[in-house]
């Protein structure tokens, strides 16, 4: 499959790179929409991959590349249920989102996040499986999941840790306080800083010199220097789920929900 359109994302392979552009208003937020054509795209990634050594992921709205998980579609789908059958619930949806952005993680090509705008909770999830992160000065980073009870459960803590030092990881984590670009640059976690609506081309730009490289090397390059910390991830879930079964995490979804702010999210 060469190309795909769908209702949250659309597809193409472009010049050598693949390109992924959400599109799911008002801030692609990830619910089970998004979730399902994700897992379409990580099975068409295998053959979509041996024509291409590059892949870049951006947001195509003007608020930014993703405020996260759809909050408000698991409080609704919570509602009703028992204790037990909403933990089931929220771990089948970790599992599978775990497994595309593994996939992603474990691509054998260069893959770029072009940012801008609100990247938080599990849209900065997101772009820490890619490679590089390249953020137009907009942009915005943070891990509000403690004001909710609990912790990122896309896989944001093992990735963080893998890529940036502990004292910005704690800060993130502990403070629920957002980064800017010029932030999350000198921490580690972006590795360039463009202009206002630049971070694309920039991308685009630096898919290109990758393309120059002999695939077989950049892979051994690839695996080498950034191995995925599979039990972390996997004792993340372990502690989403705990956590998701308190009572205090669900007021505090009903809360977000009952907002009468535009994109309460925001710090």
């Amino acid at each position: 499959m060469k190309s795909f359109h769908g209702k949250t994302l659309s597809w193409s392979i472009e010049a050598g790179a693949i390109e992924i552009k959400l599109h799911h208003a008002p801030c692609n937020e990830i619910g089970s929409a998004m979730l399902v054509e994700l897992e379409a795209f990580a099975e068409a990634f295998e053959a979509a991959s041996e024509s291409s050594r590059a892949l870049i992921l951006y947001s195509g709205l003007t608020a930014g590349f993703s405020a996260g998980a759809d909050l408000r579609e698991l409080y609704r789908r919570s509602q009703g249920l028992s204790a037990a059958d909403r933990v089931a619930g929220v771990r089948d949806f970790l599992l599978r989102i775990h497994r595309v952005l593994n996939t992603i993680d474990a691509a054998p090509l260069v893959t770029i996040a072009a940012l801008h705008g609100v990247t938080f909770g599990g849209g900065l999830e997101l772009a820490l499986a890619c490679d590089l992160i390249i953020a137009d000065k907009t942009a915005r980073f943070c891990f509000p999941e403690l004001r909710l009870g609990l912790i990122p459960g896309f896989g944001g803590i093992p990735r963080l840790k893998r890529d940036i030092g502990n004292a910005v990881v704690r800060d993130m984590l502990l403070t629920g306080r957002s980064f800017n670009a010029t932030k999350a640059q000198a921490a580690g976690l972006v590795s360039q800083v463009t202009a206002e609506g630049e971070a694309l081309s920039v991308a685009r730009m630096t898919a290109a010199q990758i393309l120059k490289f002999d695939r077989g090397t950049t892979v051994a390059a690839k695996h080498f220097i950034k191995p995925i910390p599979h039990e972390e991830l996997r004792r993340e879930i372990e502690i989403f789920c705990e956590m998701f079964s308190r009572p205090a995490v669900e007021e505090g979804l009903r809360k977000f929900v009952e907002s009468a702010d535009a994109m309460p999210y925001l710090p």
